[in-house]
C-alpha cells in the first residue's frame, strides 16, 4: 500500500453531496495514510444521499472562508446535483477551485462537481468527463468532453458517476503517489 502521509486533502462539499462520492474517496485517502479535512459554507453536519434519498452526515472541519490553499496537496470535489449546485454559487468555493488549479494541484472531481469546474473558468483546452447532463456545460467553458469512467489531465482527474469510484480512487492515490515522489 502507497503511504501517503505527506498528502493533505481538501474536500469541498454541502448539503446534497452523493453519499459514496464522498465517504468512498475519503476513506480511500484516510486508509493510504493522508490527512483529509472536510469544508463547507457551515460548520453543521451536512447532509448526503443516494439516490435522491437522504444518506449519511458528516460535520466539516472548516468553513470555506477558513480555508488556505496553501496547506493542501490536492482538492476532492464530490457531486449529487444539489451540492455543486449550490457551492458554485459561493465565491470563495470557486476562488478555492482557481487557486488549486492555478497552482497546478491535483483537483479530482466526479459526477456533477466538474460544474465548480466551469464556474471557476478553468476547462478551457482540458478533456474531462462528467455526468451525462452537464457535459454540454463543460463543452460550453471550453472542455474536450468524453465519456470514460475516469479521466486525468494533468493535475485534474475527473469521473462520471459512483460507478467509476475505484478507478477514480486509483487515480487519486497515484497522483498524490506522484507528488510524494516529485517532493
Amino acid at each position: 500500500m502507497t503511504d501517503l502521509s505527506h498528502a493533505h486533502v481538501l474536500i469541498v462539499a454541502t448539503d446534497g453531496f452523493e453519499n459514496s462520492e464522498l465517504f468512498d474517496p475519503r476513506q480511500a485517502l484516510l486508509d493510504a495514510g493522508a490527512k483529509v479535512t472536510l469544508a463547507s459554507l457551515k460548520t453543521d453536519p451536512i447532509q448526503g444521499e443516494k439516490g435522491g434519498e437522504k444518506a449519511d452526515t458528516i460535520t466539516p472541519d472548516l468553513t470555506v472562508d477558513d480555508v488556505d490553499t496553501e496547506d493542501y496537496t490536492a482538492l476532492l470535489l464530490p457531486g449529487g446535483v444539489g451540492n455543486p449546485d449550490k457551492l458554485r454559487l459561493n465565491d470563495r468555493v470557486v476562488d478555492i477551485v482557481e487557486e488549486f488549479m492555478e497552482d497546478g494541484k491535483i483537483v479530482a472531481a466526479i459526477c456533477h462537481a466538474p460544474w465548480l469546474l466551469a464556474e471557476a473558468d478553468v476547462l478551457d483546452g482540458r478533456t474531462v468527463t462528467s455526468w451525462p447532463s452537464i457535459r454540454v456545460d463543460l463543452a460550453n467553458a471550453g472542455a474536450d468532453v468524453v465519456d470514460e469512467e475516469v479521466v486525468v489531465d494533468a493535475n485534474l482527474i475527473t469521473s462520471r458517476k459512483p460507478d467509476d469510484i475505484p478507478a477514480f480512487n486509483k487515480a487519486i492515490l497515484a497522483a498524490l503517489a506522484d507528488v510524494a515522489v516529485e517532493a
